[in-house]
């Protein structure tokens, strides 16, 4: 793992150069995804190469205790911004009686807009912290956190950060929390998706899986999703 980590933080270094950017911007949530990230931003292109954001927006306080609580464990560069009101009044302005899905695709993308802002303001990319678990199947708002420049993390499973966790010293009650998107106190990922990481990973991996109806599931979500990872349509008229 030590040696996919090394290659994983030369392509971040050498993609900022690329870029002649200052560093790495991301959203820091309190979930092993973007602690991994962040620590790979941390080892690869220093405390000052590294922007972290907590952007609560009627989130959960214990996510963002462990948020802190990575920031100040690994030394990365972080800061808060509250989206709340920013959410309140975007609702307001809009109008109409939102479902819980449309509100928390648009607390994705009002938490894309910051990163860009403040990204744009200081040279950094914006990087998304999806993994290829959520990535094939879609668990992801279309441009909100799949609204980056880079995608550090799509190709590892979810199995796979887990043990890169590990190794780049992410805070043990991190890597064992249930992943969550934190919409609402006791969700979890699983529980949405209606299956386990475990079992959606080894399905991606080798194809093989026990469960029909969590191999139907996770077919259909991978059918109905594929439009997120396509480019978006352009017209060609023909002459």
């Amino acid at each position: 793992m030590r040696n996919i980590i090394i290659q994983c933080e030369k392509w971040l270094c050498d993609e900022v150069a690329k870029a002649n950017a200052n560093g790495i911007i991301l959203g820091l949530s309190g979930g092993i995804d973007s602690s991994v990230l962040a620590a790979l931003g941390r080892e690869a292109l220093g405390r000052d190469g590294v922007l972290g954001v907590i952007m609560p927006c009627h989130s959960i306080p214990d996510d963002e205790e462990d948020a802190r609580i990575l920031a100040r464990e690994l030394d990365v560069n972080f800061i808060r911004v509250d989206l709340s009101g920013t959410f309140d009044t975007l609702c307001g302005s809009i109008g109409g009686d939102f479902s819980s899905l449309v509100k928390s695709n648009m607390k994705a993308r009002l938490r894309m807009v910051t990163l860009y802002a403040l990204g744009q303001s200081k040279g950094l990319l914006v990087c998304g912290t999806s993994n290829r678990s959520e990535y094939e199947t879609g668990y992801f708002t279309k441009y909100g956190d799949s609204g980056v420049d880079l995608m550090p993390l799509a190709s590892f499973l979810k199995r796979d950060i887990r043990a890169m966790a590990q190794e780049l010293g992410v805070p043990e009650r991190i890597i064992t929390k249930a992943p969550s998107a934190g919409l609402y106190e006791g969700q979890t990922d699983e529980g949405d998706m209606g299956f386990t990481y475990d079992v959606l990973d080894e399905y991606l991996a080798s194809g093989l899986i026990d469960d029909p109806s969590a191999k139907n599931r996770i077919d259909v979500m991978r059918r109905r999703s594929e439009h997120k990872r396509k480019p978006i349509p352009i017209f060609n008229p023909k002459n």
